[in-house]
């Protein structure tokens, strides 16, 4: 097992202090930035915009991983990527035409994901998966930071394993949504690559030290 990449989300970052919060991902074991983006149509909730990503991109010293919960993607794919995304990934069941969205990222130079929500299965990737960098798997129902782990998603995991390794492909699995402790062992098991932490790491008394648990885990 390789050593995961650690992506804090930070959604979970205190606002008031936002250059101190990019500045502690800085200095710890994190691999990347993740960047919620919520429109409040595709999911019940309004996050950061594209100031607020310009603002992260100015104190980061790690490549921004952007996720787009949004409609309609495609119309702000340039300026997200302006804005200072590495990668961006948007959402299957957001996007009509999946393959032109895709092709579109990598033309702009970013990385490209594609998220998938709990209800939505991995058949669904299975004529994408070798054009894609990255799958997103929503371990919670997007919209809103602290909910559950959805337990179904280890064996979600598997199948999307399998059919990346069947496919000679290489997209890296992220999960996204009550990451742990407890259940990061079991998900890089079961074939994830990337864990994205938000309340874990950022309510806790040393962030830095949660951040250095989860990378060393294995």
């Amino acid at each position: 097992m390789q050593t995961p990449v650690i992506a804090p989300s930070i959604l979970a970052a205190d606002f008031g202090n936002l250059e101190r919060e990019v500045k502690m991902i800085n200095d710890s074991q994190a691999d990347w930035i993740h960047v919620d983006i919520m429109d409040g149509v595709f999911v019940p909730n309004f996050s950061m915009g594209l100031p607020v990503v310009e603002a992260v991109k100015r104190h980061a010293k790690k490549p921004l991983d952007v996720h787009l919960m949004i409609v309609n993607p495609d119309h702000y794919l340039a300026a997200f990527c302006k804005a200072g995304a590495h990668s961006i990934s948007v959402h299957v069941e957001a996007c009509q035409h999946l393959h032109s969205t895709i092709q579109q990222i990598k033309a702009l130079g970013c990385k490209a994901g594609v998220a998938i929500n709990p209800h939505t299965p991995v058949i669904q990737l299975e004529n994408i998966i070798a054009d894609i960098d990255l799958v997103c798997v929503m371990s919670v129902n997007p919209g809103f930071g602290g909910q559950k782990f959805i337990e179904h998603t280890y064996r979600k995991v598997e199948k999307l394993k399998k059919m990346i390794l069947d496919a000679n492909a290489t997209a890296l699995i992220e999960i996204d949504g009550g990451v742990n402790q407890q259940n990061a062992k079991p998900l890089l098991d079961a074939g994830a690559d990337v864990l994205v932490a938000g309340n874990f790491v950022f309510s806790a008394a040393n962030p830095m030290d949660v951040i250095a648990r989860l990378k060393a885990t294995h």
